[in-house]
């Protein structure tokens, strides 16, 4: 199952740990939210080269934390239409799903969730200026940015569905 968060929140399966993907050309920012989706935290990033190694890195993470559902952050444009970086999340979503592992997926299929990534980047850029002692450019070199940015999307998504949950 692949679709916008806020149509596919009611059935993200329970008592598993969502992966959060920031899903860039060069590069897939990870992060990792506990199973009771409360807290997100950066994990790693992963430097692109093949799709097939892309998605065996992938499988490594998929194991190693047992996760069970997957945000991927997607770049609407800042008037909430959809740009041409929505259509590549949406292939990379299906090849992802195309090609994971069969013993990683669950009995009903993959649960994947678009989630508007919106200023995440900058939100990290943000806090990286004024927080952090590096600059931009180093932080994006070692993956600091992208797997900062891949939390901000998560939490933002466990947040909307905490929230959706109480309505």
């Amino acid at each position: 199952m692949i679709d916008r968060l806020e149509n596919i929140a009611k059935f993200c399966p329970e008592d598993v740990r969502l992966l959060g993907m920031d899903v860039g050309k060069k590069t897939i920012g990870l992060a990792l939210a506990d199973s009771a989706k409360g807290l997100a935290t950066p994990l790693l990033t992963i430097r692109r080269t093949k799709f097939t190694k892309d998605i065996k890195e992938l499988e490594i993470v998929i194991r190693d934390y047992d996760v069970g559902g997957y945000v991927i952050g997607y770049p609407l444009n800042m008037n909430g239409s959809e740009g041409p970086g929505c259509q590549s999340v949406r292939d990379f979503s299906h090849e992802f799903e195309r090609q994971i592992s069969e013993g990683l997926r669950p009995e009903g299929g993959l649960w994947v969730a678009l989630y508007d990534e919106r200023l995440s980047t900058a939100s990290v850029e943000s806090f990286v200026d004024e927080s952090v002692d590096i600059s931009r450019r180093y932080a994006k070199e070692k993956g600091i940015t992208d797997k900062l940015a891949a939390q901000v999307i998560l939490q933002s998504a466990l947040d909307f569905m905490q929230l959706s949950a109480t309505k």
